[in-house]
């Protein structure tokens, strides 16, 4: 396969960055510090600065800068704060929502990979810390489930790291005994491949080949409800069902950047190449084979747009989209 898909550009993740943390929101390319800072994002981009080869030093020093931020919103008894306004006050209180889960993937991400020993050192103390929390949500401990994958990638025996694997694919549920609908929730809604990808790590590290026929299972149903016309349709924002009429809108870059990081757990967990057509699909959904036909990355400042419209694209580009698009990037080079 020819090298066909662009390097991923930091260009606009370094615009929406400062040395507290990462902005939220953008007016098209620029930046909204009204809208403050949240772990969510600040997490998201550690993990992939973290899984850059060969980082320059500017982003070595911004990886720094998010972890200390997770470091600054995590509580002493392992929950985390999310929403932190400009002026530098936290805006809610400690939990285990979403963010909490995104800062565990990501202290156990920067905890393996970060080319630095004190930030690995660091992140291991966050991650263990918040490894003894627990949430009630699905995709929370999901997320979570991906930073003990990473602690177990290299550490096997790590206890806490084994317990919070364990427990999160017991929240999430085993696939339903249905071959025609085997996913674990009635519905879809957002980020819908993690609860796969989350499944099969756990299947995978915890040595449990039912779980981990249960997470692939999951992930190829997902792939048939979220193809159409030969391209990924992603379940738009407002979440469906089967029956749906396809397509649907706003369809968002965190759904099809999920689909990449499961495909490509199933793939070097099973080495079935077959799961490379839903990484193509993902990361061709990015660069204009979908719904719309229009690309979700501005060429200029290499940022993400903020949706797939009816009409073409949210030309917003917040952290997220942006962040979605280059870890899907990342990914993408492994076709080349």
């Amino acid at each position: 396969m020819t090298a066909r898909y662009p390097e991923p550009s930091y260009e606009h993740l370094l615009r929406l960055s400062d040395d507290t943390g990462l902005l939220e929101h953008a007016d098209h390319a620029v930046p909204l510090r009204r809208h403050g800072y949240c772990v969510d994002d600040v997490a998201r981009g550690l993990v992939v600065l973290c899984r850059e080869p060969d980082p320059p030093e500017a982003l070595l020093r911004q990886a720094e800068v998010y972890l200390a931020f997770l470091i600054h919103a995590q509580s002493p008894d392992g929950t985390f704060h999310n929403r932190l306004g400009y002026d530098r006050h936290w805006l809610d209180e400690p939990g285990t929502g979403d963010w909490w889960g995104r800062a565990v993937w990501a202290a156990g991400t920067a905890a393996v990979r970060s080319p630095l020993s004190s930030a690995r050192e660091s992140a291991l103390t966050c991650f263990e810390l918040a490894a003894r929390c627990r949430s009630r949500w699905p995709r929370s401990m999901a997320y979570a489930a991906l930073g003990a994958a990473e602690i177990l990638s290299v550490r096997p025996d790590h206890s806490g790291a084994r317990w919070l694997l364990n427990d999160a694919a017991a929240t999430i549920g085993p696939a339903r005994d249905d071959p025609g609908r085997p996913w674990p929730e009635p519905r879809l809604t957002y980020a819908n491949a993690l609860l796969a990808d989350a499944v099969i790590a756990a299947g995978q590290h915890l040595g449990r080949p039912a779980v981990l026929t249960d997470g692939l299972n999951m992930l190829r149903w997902l792939l048939d409800e979220e193809t159409y016309h030969g391209h990924l349709s992603c379940t738009p924002a407002g979440g469906g069902q089967p029956g749906n009429r396809k397509p649907g809108f706003d369809q968002q870059p965190i759904e099809a950047a999920t689909i990449a990081e499961a495909c490509v757990r199933a793939l070097d967990t099973t080495g079935d190449e077959r799961w490379e057509a839903g990484l193509v699909s993902a990361v061709d959904w990015f660069i204009g084979k979908n719904d719309t036909g229009v690309s979700l990355r501005d060429p200029d400042t290499g940022g993400g747009y903020d949706g797939l419209t009816a009409d073409g694209h949210n030309a917003n580009q917040g952290a997220e989209s942006t962040l979605a698009l280059l870890s899907t990037l990342q990914h993408a080079r492994r076709l080349a």
